[in-house]
């Protein structure tokens, strides 16, 4: 069992998606600084925690 995303994570990550989904990739570092150059996020911990799960969902999607 992983952890559980909040709202705050989901909701920021899925506007993402929605709006720059196809400049993601696989790959952490890369997707790190889009998400930091795309969006104005606070913390560098929320920050990664939306990176990943951006990460998560491009190779869900790419799996499929």
């Amino acid at each position: 069992m992983g952890r559980i995303k909040t709202t705050l994570v989901k909701r920021s990550t899925h506007r993402l998606m929605a709006s720059h989904g196809d400049e993601f990739a696989k790959d952490f570092e890369q997707n790190k600084l889009k998400v930091a150059r795309v969006a104005q996020i606070s913390s560098k911990k929320l920050r990664n925690k939306i990176t990943g799960y951006v990460t998560r969902l491009v190779a869900r999607r790419e799996e499929l």
